[in-house]
């Protein structure tokens, strides 16, 4: 499976077995790790398996995914919010930011994110990668990610995944619920908001988030390519 995901070298590449009508397991890889949760691959993958309510199971939670045939929405586990002092200024120097607002590790389902908020415009970073790798993996994360809000419904992140084999993940679900509700908790944005990714790298992501009762993430999904492997 690990080879299969570095040779198609995406963000995430999953393999799901179903083993009930409504019910799948499904393992999820970047091109160099396993991961335990993620979010556009769970949103993509059910959506695929078609129409309905389904109940996904990975290492790291079980979560619920609605699937129409425009999109798909899904259920996240709560994340738990830690400060990062000791390494912000590395943070910031690495990512070529001046100021943050607040900086957190945030896990959910065994995914872990370094969310860096600030009101410095982030369109323009050209980080560092390896020193993103390197202070992701002394943060224990899987991503680091500056976030910006634009107005109370909408917040601007980047997700840089160098520790994890990708230099940046045009969108990621498991980090939207956390910026959603961190974004919240500082700023007092919205309960529903949308999280904008990827346009720096030609593939805008668009990601609604809706913390109002349970943390939902979803949107429209689409195919963008189709394909065999000949092994």
């Amino acid at each position: 499976m690990q080879a299969v995901a570095r040779e198609v070298n995406l963000s995430e590449t999953t393999f799901p077995t179903q083993i009930g009508d409504d019910r799948y397991e499904m393992r999820i890889f970047s091109p160099t790790v396993e991961l335990p949760f993620a979010g556009h691959p769970s949103i993509g993958t059910a959506w695929v398996l078609g129409p309905g309510r389904w109940t996904q199971v990975t290492s790291g939670a079980t979560v619920s995914v609605e699937a129409d045939e425009l999109g798909a929405r899904m259920t996240q586990p709560f994340p738990e919010f830690e400060p990062v002092d000791e390494q912000r200024d590395e943070i910031l120097a690495a990512l070529g930011l001046a100021t943050s607002d607040a900086v957190v590790r945030s896990t959910a389902g065994g995914t872990t994110h370094v969310l860096v908020a600030t009101s410095e415009p982030i369109d323009a970073l050209d980080p560092d990668l390896g020193r993103v790798a390197a202070v992701s993996r002394r943060c224990r994360s899987h991503t680091v990610v500056p976030m910006r809000a634009i107005d109370r419904g909408q917040v601007h992140a980047r997700v840089f995944g160098p520790a994890a084999g990708v230099s940046e993940d045009p969108g990621s679900g498991s980090a939207a619920g956390p910026i959603g509700q961190f974004a919240r908790q500082l700023w007092g944005t919205d309960e529903r908001l949308v999280v904008r990714m990827g346009a720096e790298i030609r593939r805008p992501s668009l990601l609604e988030v809706d913390i109002s009762d349970e943390i939902v993430v979803g949107g429209r999904v689409v195919t963008s390519a189709e394909g065999e492997f000949l092994i």
